[in-house]
């Protein structure tokens, strides 16, 4: 009999994952570090959103217990918000995100439907322009884009800054992958049922694709709510103006009042990160199933 193989003599093409090398542990630790990495500016901002303005940058050099924390909080530069246009600009981008998400599902889902339930010729060439549409920077085409709406007189509307949002080549591309994952015998079933295409649309697929529903929702709605050049070029007048813009506005010619624009800052990463925090098992979910047969 041969002696089996010491742990130092193993082949060579059996290495060890880098995973295993850290072990459990080590993996914990250095997500850890990753998820500190990610959490010390957003938490160093709303530090710097509860003290004045001028205190803003007086512990950075040299870095010291103060630079993250503050024994004085205040709550001036909130109160400060109030005399400002952000308020509005809030209402606006919620309006504007969850009409983009509403219409943005119906129109995204179906053409994801189309194109994993049905054959016909030039699908490829279809799925490939979708792809190609999410590879391309929006702000690319932004400029030519806002030219053509003002032709259009759609400068100055909500739907001029709705409609760009409305299809959106990820969320095709998440839930077509979605879609063909559910079972062809399942479908089949439904058919002998009698059910047509729209009805097996919505009693087999919609249902059962809930988790890449909500994950393609939170893609329109970040998609909308972080949108800066176009509704910078497309929403001038102070109706239709939108949180980040508004945000850009505090900035004075100047003088920059940095508690303010810090505070401005914590309540628009506040309302996304709630909504991601609260779908946030739907969203892994839908990732996760994503590219399963």
């Amino acid at each position: 009999m041969t002696a089996s193989l010491a742990p130092s003599q193993a082949p060579a093409g059996r290495r060890r994952s880098p995973r295993r090398r850290l072990g459990p542990v080590g993996t914990s630790v250095l997500g850890a570090v990753i998820g500190l990495a990610f959490l010390i500016p957003l938490w160093w901002t709303v530090v710097n959103s509860l003290r004045p303005g001028d205190e803003t940058f007086r512990y950075l050099n040299p870095l010291e217990w103060r630079t993250f924390f503050t024994l004085t909080p205040t709550l001036d530069n909130y109160f400060a918000l109030l005399d400002t246009d952000l308020g509005r600009a809030i209402l606006n981008s919620l309006f504007i995100s969850l009409v983009t998400v509403v219409v943005g599902l119906v129109i995204c889902a179906t053409a994801a439907y189309g194109l994993s339930a049905f054959t016909f010729r030039g699908q490829g060439i279809v799925f490939s322009v979708i792809i190609l549409s999410f590879l391309i920077p929006f702000d690319a085409i932004a400029i030519p884009l806002a030219d053509m709406f003002r032709d259009w007189n759609l400068q100055n509307t909500f739907f001029g800054l709705i409609l760009p949002g409305l299809g959106n080549g990820m969320a095709i591309f998440l839930l077509r992958t979605f879609f063909l994952a559910i079972p062809e015998e399942l479908v089949e079933a439904a058919r002998l049922d009698g059910l047509g295409p729209w009805g097996v649309f919505r009693r087999i697929y919609l249902p059962l694709s809930v988790p890449a529903l909500i994950g393609a929702g939170l893609m329109l709605f970040l998609f909308q709510w972080q949108a800066y050049v176009w509704p910078l070029l497309m929403g001038t007048d102070r109706d239709h103006v939108v949180g980040p813009v508004a945000l850009s506005n505090l900035q004075g010619q100047f003088a920059v009042d940095y508690g303010v624009l810090f505070a401005a800052s914590v309540i628009l990463i506040l309302i996304p990160l709630a909504i991601i925090i609260g779908f946030q098992r739907y969203f892994i979910q839908s990732v996760s199933t994503t590219g399963l047969k």
